[in-house]
C-alpha cells in the first residue's frame, strides 16, 4: 500500500461535503404542522409528564434506549498517542459509525478537554441522562480505571472502556479456539503478557477468569517480579515471584504470547525459544510485535494473530463493542458485568465454527476453523444474533436487566432488522 497515497484519500474521504463521518435524521414524520406540534410544542409535553411520573418510561418516549455515547480525551489514542480531544474527533466519529453499521445503534462523540480523572467522572455523570449507555475510548491509564470502576458503582447504564475490555473479550475468544486447536489444556499453560497497561491489565483479568493459572506480564522495565518497587496498584496484581528479569528469559518454554505493546519487540530467537505448537497474538497497531510474515517463516507449527486486517486472524473489537452494547441496551442493562463479558467471549469462540457459504462468498475463500481462522470475519452478520442474545441472556440471568426478553425468535429477527439498511 502506498502510504503517502492512502492518507491523501483518507484527508479527501472525511472533508467530503458534508465534513466528517456522521449525522442527525429525524425519525419520525415532520412535513405538517400537526406533526411539528406533536413532536415540539405543545405535544412534547406529553412525554415530558410521563416520564415524570415514571423515569423508566423515558425508554418508550426518547432515544435513550438507543443510544450510546463515544467518550475521550484524546489521552491514548491507538497508533497516535496523546494527541488530544479535537485531534481524536474523527477516532470518535469512526466509533460512531461502527456502531450504526454493525448493531443499529445511535452514537454521539464527546471529546472532553480536561485530564484530571475527578473531574472527567463529574462531566460524565452529569451528561449520563442523555444515554442508554457509554463508552469510554482512548484514555490512558492508570486513569482509565478509576474513571471506569467509579462510573459504574455511581451510574445505573452499561460503562465499557472498549480499549481494555474489547480487547480483552476478542483476544479470550480466540485463545479458546488456539488452544483447543493445539489440544493443551488452558490451566496448563504458561503465558506471556508483553505490556501492562489497561488492555493488558483488562486481558489478563479476562484469561484468569477463563482457566489461565501461568501469567508472566512484563512492562517497558522488564518482567513484573515481587522484587519491583516502581509498580502501581494495578501491575502488583501481576507481580510473581521470581528471578526472571527479561521478556526473553520470560518467553522461554511459554505456550502464549500476548503483545499490548511495540513493535518489533518479538525476536526470532525468543519465538524459536517456545514451546512447542507456540500461540502469539502481536497486537500492537499499525505495527505488530514480530511481523507476521516473519513470525510464520520461523515456526511453521505456529498459530498467530495481529490487530492487523491484512493478515489472517485479526483481533478487531469490532466483533465485540456494537454487539455487546446492542444486548445489554435492549434488556435495558445497569451495567456491563463479567458474566456478560463471558457469554460474549464464548459466542464468539462458537461462532467461529460454525460454517457458513454467505461468508465464504464475501470473502472468497472457504473458511473453516483452523490455525487460520480462530475467530470470525467483521462482516460475519451472525454476531448480531449470536452476542448480543447471549449478552442479553447473561444479563437478565444476574438480575442487571430491567427489560426482560420472553421471545428470543421475535428478537432474533429484531436484531437483523437492525442492520439490514446498514450492510
Amino acid at each position: 500500500m502506498n502510504k503517502n497515497k492512502f492518507y491523501k484519500e483518507s484527508l479527501n474521504y472525511h472533508r467530503k461535503f458534508p465534513s466528517g463521518k456522521i449525522q442527525i435524521y429525524p425519525t419520525k414524520d415532520y412535513n405538517t404542522q400537526h406533526n411539528l406540534s406533536l413532536a415540539y410544542s405543545p405535544g412534547v409535553a406529553a412525554p415530558c409528564y410521563e416520564i415524570l411520573k415514571n423515569p423508566k418510561t423515558v425508554y418508550n418516549y426518547t432515544s435513550k434506549g438507543n443510544l450510546v455515547g463515544v467518550i475521550t480525551n484524546g489521552t491514548a489514542v491507538l497508533g497516535l498517542g496523546k494527541i488530544g480531544p479535537l485531534a481524536s474527533k474523527p477516532v470518535m466519529e469512526g466509533k460512531a459509525i461502527l456502531f450504526k453499521i454493525f448493531s443499529g445503534i445511535d452514537a454521539y462523540d464527546i471529546e472532553i478537554n480536561e485530564y484530571n480523572p475527578k473531574k472527567i467522572i463529574q462531566i460524565i455523570k452529569a451528561i449520563s441522562p442523555t444515554f442508554g449507555g457509554i463508552i469510554l475510548e482512548d484514555i490512558k491509564a492508570p486513569e482509565a480505571f478509576e474513571i471506569e470502576n467509579i462510573l459504574q458503582e455511581e451510574l445505573d447504564i452499561p460503562i465499557m472502556h472498549d480499549d481494555q475490555h474489547g480487547t480483552a473479550i476478542i483476544s479470550g475468544a480466540a485463545l479458546l479456539n488456539a488452544i483447543e486447536l493445539v489440544n493443551k489444556k488452558i490451566e496448563n499453560i504458561k503465558m506471556v503478557i508483553n505490556g501492562a497497561g489497561a488492555a493488558a491489565i483488562s486481558c489478563a483479568r479476562i484469561y484468569k477468569k477463563l482457566g489461565v493459572k501461568n501469567i508472566i506480564m512484563c512492562d517497558s522495565h522488564g518482567v513484573i517480579n515481587n522484587k519491583r518497587t516502581d509498580i502501581n496498584q494495578e501491575k502488583k496484581e501481576f507481580s510473581v515471584k521470581t528471578s526472571m528479569k527479561t521478556l526473553s528469559e520470560a518467553i522461554k518454554d511459554s505456550d502464549i504470547f500476548i503483545g499490548l505493546s511495540v513493535k518489533n519487540i518479538l525476536s526470532t530467537d525468543m519465538l524459536k525459544s517456545m514451546a512447542k505448537n507456540p500461540i502469539v497474538f502481536a497486537l500492537a497497531n499499525p505495527d505488530p510485535e514480530i511481523e507476521y510474515n516473519l513470525a510464520i517463516k520461523t515456526r511453521n507449527d505456529l498459530i498467530i494473530a495481529t490487530g492487523r486486517s491484512d493478515y489472517p486472524n485479526q483481533v478487531n473489537n469490532v466483533l465485540g463493542f456494537p454487539y455487546i452494547f446492542r444486548g445489554a441496551l435492549d434488556v435495558q442493562a445497569k451495567k456491563i458485568n463479567e458474566e456478560m463479558k463471558l457469554a460474549a467471549i464464548k459466542s464468539i469462540a462458537l461462532l467461529t465454527k460454525e460454517p457458513d457459504e454467505y461468508i465464504n462468498l464475501l470473502y472468497n475463500k472457504q473458511l473453516s476453523f483452523n490455525k487460520e481462522y480462530i475467530i470470525p470475519k467483521p462482516f460475519d452478520k451472525r454476531l448480531i444474533t449470536h452476542v448480543s442474545k447471549a449478552v442479553a441472556k447473561a444479563a437478565m440471568e444476574t438480575g442487571v436487566a430491567r427489560h426482560n426478553i420472553t421471545n428470543w425468535d421475535n428478537y432474533q429477527k429484531q436484531l437483523i432488522d437492525r442492520i439490514k439498511n446498514f450492510r
